[in-house]
């Protein structure tokens, strides 16, 4: 899914225009990057949580030549998903109800 496919949903629940779903998609993405950018954590409830972390600098290797370079200290927005997205993106299935499987056999 991209911004022209959220912005179409968005406009079609919404009664909106897509063009006016698609600069809310768009207000919305460049608010989280400035929020990052100033260091700043963003919480969207029953969504998650971006926040920058910082990669220090390390080895790494070439592929084409094998040698060793350095690879620069930076940082990177991370998200972690909130318990409902966990939730619905892994179901737990569940247990069949002893007590509808005895009322069952009883009927037998």
């Amino acid at each position: 899914m991209n911004t022209i496919e959220i912005a179409d949903q968005i406009a079609s629940q919404q009664g909106l225009t897509k063009a006016a779903a698609k600069q809310a998609v768009e207000t919305v993405m460049t608010a989280i990057v400035n929020a990052a950018a100033q260091g700043e954590e963003v919480s969207l409830s029953g969504f998650g949580k971006f926040k920058v972390t910082s990669r220090a600098e390390r080895e790494g290797r070439n592929p084409a030549t094998g040698a060793t370079i350095k690879i620069a200290a930076s940082k990177k927005l991370s998200f972690t998903p909130a318990k409902a997205v966990k939730d619905a993106l892994n179901p737990v299935p569940r247990p069949a109800s002893k007590k509808k499987t005895a009322a069952r056999a009883k009927k037998k």
